[in-house]
């Protein structure tokens, strides 16, 4: 079977978030299983030198965006025994940042998702499946259904598209994406791409693609509310049948604290080396050094979303508590103002890095005892994942994938692999902290929520599995 990942980040050539993960682990667990894995992304001028020299030149073809003719060449390396092919147009894509130019990239993205349907007889054999990402991606399967309907050789692909996070759409003016795809006004009807008077990538992909995935069970039911739905969730109402929630993993040999190479000390299950990683990251952030007072690490974007500002609202009394907390993120400039407030108030005890540092990530999931994620929503997470693997108890929301992963402690049991509360306010975040700092003190109880999230498989193994039979599912 050969699938066709289209996406616009995959690790290690280029990542923003947690989509990048996804695409850069999941299809090397696919070809263990026999899938025969090709990997699609623009060709970014991030990307690192070290990629692109060994990126070979192998084709290009000329692109149609309404008036326009655009040149799209490609590339292709090979990436940790997977097949990469990069989708070369300078103007679109040598640039400072992924994402963030407006109405830009609605032409950007409108150029990659023609480009790679345009270049499929340019790639070797036709693929049985193409697996489309997230709103970058959502033309892919419309493109299909329309321009290249009557196609012969395009006639038995069939396609699966993943929300990674329905927040971002990729929502242009109708006017802009109808003179990009040179699509008539029937194509832009409540029922097809119009969206509240614009049109919709997202929706877009939603309505074409053969089947549907998400990334968490719980997420797939939230999506299908108006709460979470971001109004979609009639259109996910319709195609309810056809959606699948589909767990995250993470790379486990990736994530791997005895023989991570950023950690100051390896280790497995020795709460005396993980305690010395804590002193080195105290001792590197400026915090009093002690490796007996609870320290609580945040890996993350700076946004609402994520719940700082119950962060914000919780702090003070946080802090009547012996406890520290090591922040690393980059965003809202109001959440980053926040923080440095309290750096400077709480010096020694709160330490914040603006930016992303990925090993300095992986030294705060190391030294960290207990780690943080209070979102308001989230379609999966892997941090929380990460964490349990580097054995720091996650104290989280119940929503989407955080609560199909993590476990609330119950005492009287013995199960559970971290703590976790419902409604999304500071006093039950506090309360819930206060919970688990007392479970921290007590040195039999904390052994057992360590074991239990030790015994927690999180690799892909699973996860690929499933999306196999979605692929069966549909393939001719």
């Amino acid at each position: 079977m050969n699938v066709y990942f289209v996406t616009s980040e995959a690790s290690p050539l280029v990542k923003t978030g947690g989509l990048a993960d996804v695409a850069g682990a999941l299809p090397k667990y696919l070809a263990r299983m026999g899938v025969n894995v090709t990997v699609i992304l623009p060709k970014y001028g991030e990307i690192p030198p070290e990629w692109v020299e060994r990126a070979v030149h192998i084709g290009f073809t000329f692109v149609n965006l309404g008036w326009r003719r655009q040149y799209c060449g490609l590339f292709e390396c090979n990436v940790n025994g997977i097949r990469y092919v990069l989708v070369d147009n300078e103007y679109y894509f040598r640039r400072g940042y992924l994402y963030g130019y407006g109405d830009e990239d609605a032409e950007r993205f409108t150029f990659f998702s023609a480009a790679v349907v345009e270049s499929l007889e340019l790639l070797g054999p036709m693929p049985h499946i193409l697996h489309c990402h997230d709103w970058q991606t959502g033309l892919v399967p419309f493109l299909l259904r329309t321009r290249y309907a009557g196609h012969p050789g395009y006639r038995d692909i069939r396609t699966v598209f993943t929300i990674h996070n329905l927040q971002y759409q990729g929502v242009f003016a109708r006017h802009l994406l109808q003179d990009l795809l040179s699509a008539g006004d029937e194509l832009f009807t409540p029922e097809g791409l119009e969206f509240y008077g614009a049109a919709s990538c997202m929706k877009a992909g939603l309505l074409h693609a053969d089947r549907l995935t998400t990334v968490s069970p719980t997420y797939a039911q939230e999506i299908q509310t108006p709460a979470y739905g971001e109004k979609l969730d009639g259109v996910l109402r319709m195609r309810a049948g056809d959606l699948r929630g589909i767990l995250n993993g993470i790379d486990t040999q990736e994530y791997d604290p005895m023989r991570d190479p950023h950690l100051a000390v390896n280790y497995r299950t020795s709460r005396e080396k993980k305690r010395l990683n804590k002193l080195a990251l105290q001792q590197e952030l400026g915090l009093e050094e002690d490796g007996d007072v609870p320290l609580i690490g945040i890996v993350s974007r700076l946004a609402s979303q994520k719940g700082f500002d119950l962060i914000a609202e919780a702090l003070p009394g946080l802090m009547e508590e012996s406890v520290q907390l090591a922040v690393l993120g980059a965003g809202d400039p109001g959440l980053e103002a926040m923080l440095r407030d309290a750096v400077h108030r709480y010096r020694g005890r709160v330490a914040a890095w603006f930016g992303f540092n990925e090993s300095l990530a992986r030294r705060i999931y190391a030294g960290s005892d207990l780690y943080l994620m209070p979102s308001r929503f989230e379609p999966c997470g892997l941090s929380q994942m990460i964490a349990i693997r580097y054995r720091s108890v996650p104290v989280v929301r119940e929503t989407g994938g955080l609560r199909d992963t993590v476990q609330s402690y119950n005492e009287f049991a013995g199960t559970g692999n971290g703590f976790s509360f419902g409604p999304a306010n500071a006093h039950d975040m506090l309360y819930t902290l206060r919970r688990a700092l007392s479970f921290y003190r007590n040195e039999q109880a904390w052994k057992q929520i360590l074991d239990n999230g030790a015994r927690a498989r999180f690799g892909w193994e699973t996860s690929a599995r499933e999306y196999v039979r979605v692929y069966r599912e549909i393939a001719v």
